[in-house]
């Protein structure tokens, strides 16, 4: 008989899983997708070939089956491929993330009008922080946060208080669920932040990315009382504001949409899929 019980067992088969059942062509099929998702302009199937450091008999069926399914096209009918709208549109099909994002823009919309500042939703996915929504004020400028931009975890506002608001005991599971390994050195020096924000209910912060900006982060919460998403406002000090007690109105506001976002069935859903 085994002394390994049946959730160790799991846990074993799962770390193996990706050594174990390997699927060549589908990772030459991603591998383009990816390589491709970081041209602005396309490139050819030479230069396809020489980032992927294959043969071109090796990709040139699967690049081929990409342009019939739709993912990918010929730029002008020639050899220069680049990625279609598709992998967007399938992405924005996924029912738990669209759901949130639904409830999420008309609160976001408001408050970027009636606070005069931009504010952006951040969801944690492949060990990265995602903006899957924006919202900007009225008038003839803004700030905009790319909506499908990558935020780092670990050094931006939005990725700290997604950090901040899991469980502490389980964090490290956590992150490891969210595809970060040896994470735990990175948390020790980022302890005394975490703990401050978990205690302000918020964090709040300079922004490590551009000066003069103040990071204000507010978490949504899942059923189980973990953050599933941060709303942050890239806060903008205007001439003629009144300094703090502006800025103390709008992280209140911020607040207020995220405690109306909180403990919904979008949030409980995509919580099932990030844990």
């Amino acid at each position: 008989m085994s002394d390994i019980w049946p959730e160790e067992e799991a846990e074993e088969d799962s770390a193996s899983s990706a050594s174990r059942y390997r699927a060549p062509a589908l990772d030459k099929g991603l591998d383009i997708l990816e390589i491709l998702a970081e041209q602005r302009g396309g490139l050819t199937r030479t230069e396809i070939v020489r980032e992927m450091g294959l043969s071109p008999s090796q990709i040139f069926r699967m690049l081929e089956r990409l342009v019939a399914r739709g993912y990918v096209m010929r730029l002008d009918g020639g050899d220069r491929y680049a990625l279609t709208m598709k992998l967007f549109l399938v992405a924005n099909r996924h029912p738990p993330l669209r759901r949130l994002v639904a409830q999420a823009q008309p609160l976001m919309d408001d408050f970027a009008r009636e606070m005069g500042q931009s504010c952006h939703l951040v969801v944690p996915e492949f060990g990265t922080g995602v903006i899957v929504a924006q919202a900007s004020p009225g008038g003839h400028w803004e700030f905009r946060a790319r909506i499908g931009g990558q935020v780092d975890l670990f050094t931006t506002g939005s990725g700290l208080a997604l950090l901040a608001f899991q469980r502490p005991e389980r964090l490290t599971e956590t992150l490891g669920l969210w595809g970060i390994a040896d994470a735990e050195a990175q948390l020790k020096t980022l302890g005394p932040k975490l703990e401050e924000a978990r205690r302000d209910g918020v964090r709040v912060a300079p922004s490590g990315q551009l000066v003069g900006v103040t990071d204000l982060s507010a978490p949504v919460y899942d059923p189980g009382g973990e953050a599933v998403a941060v709303l942050t406002c890239a806060y903008i000090e205007h001439p003629g504001d009144a300094g703090d007690e502006d800025r103390l109105k709008t992280l209140a506001k911020l607040r207020q949409v995220t405690e109306a976002l909180s403990f919904t069935d979008a949030g409980e859903a995509l919580s099932r899929i990030i844990r």
